[in-house]
């Protein structure tokens, strides 16, 4: 069965597209930590990013690096955090997060909030600056 970040890849369930290329795909959190929070995913279902073949291991984070210097231009922060977790999605993401302060990727916290035409004026704002 299909995971719920293939689902959203394929179009089936709606998202905040960043970018994609043939490999990776980006889009944001729906439930930031902070505004611009962003999850980057490979197309290709794995569950463990430590499982992931060395190449695409490395084609993941050389394309996460390209959205988060993006974020970082478009969402006002010290830098951008990259969270890896797995647990609740199994499949393989990375949270690309702009951080403010270390408490940011506390992920105990209540989440943001965000109205669609936040989140759209968001995503707009990070692909520009692709």
């Amino acid at each position: 069965m299909a995971t719920i970040f293939t689902k959203i890849i394929r179009g089936e369930i709606p998202c905040y597209k960043i970018a994609e290329d043939e490999n990776y795909f980006a889009f944001l959190d729906i439930s930031p930590l902070e505004k611009g929070h962003t999850l980057v995913v490979p197309k290709k279902e794995s569950d463990y990013i430590f499982g992931m073949p060395d190449d695409e291991l490395c084609g993941l984070m050389i394309f996460s690096k390209k959205i988060a210097l993006a974020i970082e231009k478009a969402v006002p922060c010290k830098r951008i955090g990259i969270a890896v977790i797995g647990l609740e999605v199994l499949h393989t993401h990375i949270h690309l997060i702009p951080l403010l302060e270390v408490a940011t990727l506390n992920f105990a916290r209540p989440k943001k909030k965000l109205e669609p035409t936040e989140l759209q004026e968001i995503a707009d704002k990070i692909k520009e600056n692709l």
